[in-house]
């Protein structure tokens, strides 16, 4: 497949570039520092250095590309708004191109509580985290409203590790067990093969290890 992966410099974006790579996608690598990070040089590698607001260059990297992989992250300083807008465009470019599938990371919080309301809507959820959950959750909303085929990736905690192949995954809902930590590199992995095999197409997906 021809694959673009956004946030391709942080833990999970380079694990989604290594692992995509190595299952002989082509990927294009959108980012801002995307030539002065350590990726991988590969003949199917393609770097695409550009900012995520801009309809015109977004707009021209996925088209062509059969799915879009986004591994966005931000600050919580409550002025980052980097994952609400960035896949605000990235949607609003894929819809213009006719590209269908997103696979998108984004956090617990999002994910409904045994009420089946959100846990960042429970009484007792951390005030420190309601930043992140809010922009999460504006981007949920985004993708729910969208005419994309989406997955959104809600883990707890994410390890800067490699992958192992072992992991837990709940549609909606916190996994069951729940281990609240992930390897980046398993996260990377679920997100490639849930291109092929499309079991949580237009759900939130707990996961753990």
């Amino acid at each position: 497949m021809n694959l673009i992966v956004f946030g391709p410099t942080g833990e999970v974006g380079k694990q989604l570039v290594k692992q995509a790579l190595y299952k002989g996608h082509h990927v294009k690598a959108y980012g801002r520092n995307v030539f002065t990070e350590d990726l991988p040089q590969n003949d199917n590698l393609e770097l695409i250095q550009g900012a995520l607001f801009d309809e015109g260059p977004v707009f021209k990297a996925i088209k062509g590309c059969d799915a879009v992989l986004s591994a966005l992250s931000g600050s919580v300083t409550g002025t980052d708004v980097t994952r609400s807008l960035g896949i605000k465009n990235m949607v609003a470019q894929m819809q213009k191109v006719g590209v269908k599938t997103i696979v998108a990371l984004g956090g617990y919080a999002v994910l409904n509580g045994e009420d089946d309301t959100m846990i960042m809507d429970a009484k007792d959820f951390p005030p420190e985290e309601m930043i992140t959950a809010t922009e999460h959750n504006k981007a949920y909303q985004i993708l729910k409203g969208s005419a994309t085929e989406w997955v959104f990736v809600c883990p707890e905690s994410i390890k800067d590790a490699e992958v192992t192949g072992r992991y837990i995954t709940r549609a909606d809902h916190l996994p069951d067990p729940n281990t609240a930590l992930i390897n980046s590199g398993d996260i990377a992995l679920f997100m490639l093969n849930e291109l092929e095999k499309k079991e949580y197409v237009k759900h939130r997906v707990g996961i753990c290890n």
